[in-house]
């Protein structure tokens, strides 16, 4: 059964996004409780600390190959694991969790662009309808099914920190085609070590500010249900995912998290389930169906982004 999960694309994709859909709305509910660039400090922090024994037969021999790409390797740091996520917990503590996981669902878009931009690729017919009949889905839920509401909503600072955050974590997927040839495993490791090293320095200036983190039990148990499943498991198994399928399908899977997210809403905060959300979840899973369908033989499509 995991070699099966291992080797089945959407399922690894699915899982992650449904990780991550918690780690947002559980980040929401930290605000005022726990500062975004300690959060973000010790989720990657604890997730190395976490994962490390697991990756220590492999990173003896894929060390050396990684340092040999050290450039790349901060990219891939930088771009995935240090500046989106202390970006989207910034941008949390003064937007709704909800703004965050509809932000989300531009992501597949963006990858799209980023991979003409810097690869001239360009995506298949089914994988831009794709795009646009998720979104319509997306759209439906943010709007509560109306029009008018949906055109109503508004971009606050926090989201803009979010859309900033997601910009740069598109660029990640891409490139990440160029990480060096290492197991899986070893490459989250050393990630999740250098991202965590360049946000020390900003996390040491938010402590002197005076930031702190309040709550008490709760508070440390929430930095590390982030620091286990929406980092190592949940990027694990979607660099996986993008090793298997692509950065653009792949990425057609974050449409995934607005779904869960609302889900989520449901289940523990008790929001009632609407019409709007059936339409909503029934166009996003449409849109993943679509862009799941490959190209015909000659025809353009965007080549699988990773190299193993």
């Amino acid at each position: 059964m995991v070699r099966t999960f291992w080797h089945s694309a959407w399922w690894l994709l699915v899982a992650a996004n449904l990780f991550w859909a918690g780690n947002i709305v559980l980040a929401r509910g930290l605000a005022g409780q726990v500062p975004p660039v300690s959060l973000a400090y010790w989720r990657w922090t604890g997730a190395f600390i976490v994962s490390v024994g697991f990756a220590w037969p492999g990173l003896k021999h894929d060390l050396p190959i990684m340092l040999g790409r050290w450039k790349m390797m901060l990219l891939l740091s930088a771009t995935g694991i240090a500046c989106y996520n202390t970006m989207s917990y910034i941008g949390l503590t003064s937007t709704s969790a909800l703004n965050v996981l509809l932000l989300q669902s531009a992501t597949p878009l963006i990858i799209i662009v980023w991979a003409y931009l810097l690869f001239r690729e360009t995506p298949t017919i089914w994988q831009a309808l794709g795009v646009l009949v998720s979104l319509a889905g997306v759209g439906a839920i943010a709007g509560h099914g109306s029009l008018q509401m949906l055109a109503r909503l508004h971009l606050a600072r926090g989201d803009l920190w979010v859309l900033g955050g997601l910009l740069i974590y598109a660029l990640y997927c891409v490139i990440l085609r160029q990480r060096p040839a290492v197991r899986p495993l070893s490459f989250l490791v050393v990630a999740m070590g250098i991202g965590s090293v360049m946000m020390l320095p900003f996390m040491l200036w938010e402590y002197a500010a005076g930031a702190r983190i309040h709550g008490g039990p709760w508070s440390y148990a929430a930095i590390a249900y982030t620091a286990v499943l929406p980092s190592f498991v949940a990027y694990l198994l979607f660099n996986r995912g993008v090793e298997l399928i692509g950065a653009a399908r792949a990425g057609q899977s974050m449409h995934l998290m607005p779904l869960f997210g609302s889900i989520l809403a449901i289940v523990f905060l008790h929001e009632t389930f609407r019409i709007y959300h059936v339409f909503g979840i029934a166009a996003i899973a449409a849109g993943i169906g679509l862009a799941s369908i490959r190209a015909a033989p000659g025809r353009a499509t965007v080549r699988n982004p990773t190299t193993t």
